[in-house]
């Protein structure tokens, strides 16, 4: 795999923007960019289910009180 390519820069409206050559294609359909110096560092957004946010927090260490929640009688209402 070819680790870097020669691109062509063009204008979109009023944006810069470049071709990724398909070896270089990331995953998804956001990413996230910012500057270093004068290079472009461009990152595939992961995207993480609900158990893998969830499996990646720490367990809470307090202890919740105890809530007193009867259960409600059934009514006859007709």
């Amino acid at each position: 795999m070819l680790s870097e390519r020669h691109v062509r820069l063009f204008r979109n409206g009023r944006n810069q923007a470049l071709r990724i050559p398909k070896e270089f294609e990331l995953e998804g359909n956001e990413a996230i960019i910012h500057k270093d110096g004068n290079r472009l560092i461009i990152e595939p957004v992961k995207k993480t289910g609900l158990i893998a946010l969830l499996a990646s927090w720490e367990p809470l260490a307090e202890n919740f009180p105890e809530i007193n929640d009867p259960q409600i009688e059934a009514e006859e209402i007709f």
